[in-house]
């Protein structure tokens, strides 16, 4: 497993938040759903960023867990994100898994990210995870969006929850975005601090 494709906030929760970051090997068009009635979203070649969340108090439930595996599956029988194993060996350590939790075993897309995610071109290269009950997406979309490093390709996608922010954005830089993001969370997330497994 490498250190560099984690950073975690927090220990003790199995909610929380979430930010993919994630490789498109060349410029696309992709059409998400019924976002902007079907009409595709040109997006170019580079690193795009995701907030999402996974929140659920139900006892012996691994919202986290379940979420991000799925996100680093793929459609019918197309190949998963190549971070996936690595990815269930940290869950799993982080006892935010246990080993009967599986990808699923049907994907169907759904959400918008799921569009992006579902393509030969991209990969997760990254995953920033925060271990909290707290909703955290409105005040991070509006940091993301404010940070000189991002752009949005359209307003409001990947924010189908949502009625003012954009979830899926590129990034120039995401190695920078993540040391402003290290110095960020504390002020949303107290007493969280981030360790790199």
């Amino acid at each position: 497993m490498k250190s560099e494709q984690f950073t975690i906030f927090g220990d003790k929760e199995k909610q929380g938040a979430y930010l993919l970051f994630i490789e498109l090997q060349k410029p696309v068009q992709i059409a998400f759903g019924s976002f902007r009635r079907g009409t595709p979203v040109p997006l170019a070649a580079g690193c795009y960023i995701y907030l999402g969340s996974a929140l659920a108090s139900r006892p012996g439930y691994e919202p986290l867990a379940r979420r991000l595996i799925r996100h680093a599956s793929r459609s019918g029988s197309s190949r998963p994100h190549p971070i996936l194993n690595d990815l269930l060996r940290l869950l799993q350590q982080l006892d935010l898994a246990c080993p009967a939790t599986l990808p699923p075993v049907e994907k169907k897309l759904h959400w918008h990210i799921d569009y992006l995610l579902d393509r030969p071109e991209t990969s997760i290269f990254h995953i920033a995870i925060f271990r909290s009950p707290d909703r955290l997406e409105a005040a991070m979309a509006a940091w993301l969006e404010e940070c000189p490093e991002t752009s949005s390709p359209a307003a409001r996608l990947g924010a189908q929850d949502t009625r003012n922010s954009t979830h899926l954005l590129h990034c120039s830089d995401p190695e920078n975005l993540l040391a402003r993001l290290r110095t960020f969370i504390p002020s949303v997330l107290p007493d969280c601090g981030g360790h790199f497994p």
